[in-house]
């Protein structure tokens, strides 16, 4: 049972990371198109600016609880997934100095570097994220003794032999990209006036086309890479409340944007992204990381967990401390309620 509720405890962080940390990459995917002049660029920034860094303490801590819960999927992925771990870890160096650097100097050529550096990392960053869901949707080539190593690519096709990226795994990185555009767009039309909102809402409007084709396109090709989600869904119908919710955000996001209630807007991308990536977890669970090499070596809740009694003094722990990040976060984004605007110091 205890392995059970860390399995949801981890899959519920990793929700809330790439809803809160989701939005502040859309707008850096989205920088370059809705800010046309340097004064609307630091509006931008402006926009995520009490908020960035305290959104990927969700990343650490989710990477913390899976090192804690589950040893051998943290020991065996990050074996496997070394070089785009790597390649991950510089990409959130670069996006956060770049935040921070573009304002240190001001030179004509030092701050659109720095907002070129922004966007560029902000939108690879959606790309690898998404490729690591599909790596972990499509399986990876465990043996026995649950190791695996990946190139970066071999012949582009998802079968025993494929790299970390083929054109599933890519296309599913798209389809992060888009959707994180989406969720990105949507903050800043939340958070800004004027022109800027205007072409965050024609940005999203455009993304929320992609992302909706994309979404079709990305569910049928994974139950075919993936027949293990067709079985879990056959085996429990109720867990078809993860992709109706899905949905409803999807068809949400769009219905608000239109009619400019942009709050509602926001908060169903939100419902969106949450029900896709549950969807997921319902999909491969008992797994957590499959093997497309042999079923039966798979890292599963049972063989990649920690011993139950630490668990148990885990979870004791957990509680409070999570209660306090939740009560913290509260306090911020309630600080940081409204528009923004140029008025005052920072990004």
């Amino acid at each position: 049972m205890l392995p059970v509720i860390w399995f949801c405890i981890v899959a519920v962080m990793v929700a809330i990371y790439f809803v809160l940390d989701g939005f502040d990459l859309g707008a850096g995917i989205v920088h370059l198109c809705v800010a046309r002049t340097a004064e609307e660029r630091r509006l931008v920034l402006k926009s995520i600016g009490p908020v960035w860094d305290g959104n990927e303490v969700w990343l650490l801590a989710g990477g913390g609880a899976l090192y804690f819960a589950f040893p051998a999927l943290y020991a065996s992925s990050f074996s496997g997934f070394y070089l785009p771990l790597m390649m991950v870890l510089w990409l959130l160096i670069l996006r956060g100095i770049a935040i921070e650097f573009r304002n240190q100097i001001s030179n004509a050529l030092w701050t659109p570097f720095w907002d070129v550096v922004f966007a560029t990392a902000s939108g690879l960053l959606a790309i690898f994220f998404g490729a690591a869901l599909g790596n972990v949707v499509r399986g990876v080539p465990l043996d026995a003794n649950h190791e695996f190593f990946l190139p970066l690519w071999t012949n582009f096709l998802p079968g025993k032999d494929a790299g970390i990226l083929d054109w599933y795994t890519v296309l599913v990185g798209l389809f992060a990209f888009f959707t994180l555009a989406l969720h990105g767009a949507l903050w800043v039309n939340l958070k800004t006036e004027g022109e800027v909102q205007q072409r965050a809402r024609r940005v999203a409007r455009a993304a929320w086309a992609a992302v909706a084709v994309l979404t079709v396109i990305v569910t049928t090709v994974s139950f075919s890479i993936q027949p293990h989600l067709a079985a879990s869904f056959a085996a429990l119908p109720l867990g078809f409340v993860f992709p109706v919710l899905a949905l409803a955000g999807l068809a949400g996001s769009i219905t608000f944007l239109l009619r400019q209630k942009e709050g509602s807007a926001f908060l169903a991308s939100c419902l969106y992204i949450v029900g896709m990536l549950t969807s997921v977890v319902f999909g491969v669970f008992p797994n957590v990381l499959p093997s497309n090499a042999d079923p039966s070596f798979s890292l599963t809740v049972a063989n990649a967990s920690a011993p139950e009694y630490g668990l148990g003094v885990g979870l004791a722990w957990f509680i409070p401390g999570i209660l306090l990040a939740a009560a913290y976060f509260t306090f911020l984004y309630r600080k940081f309620y409204g528009k923004v605007s140029l008025e005052g110091g920072g990004h």
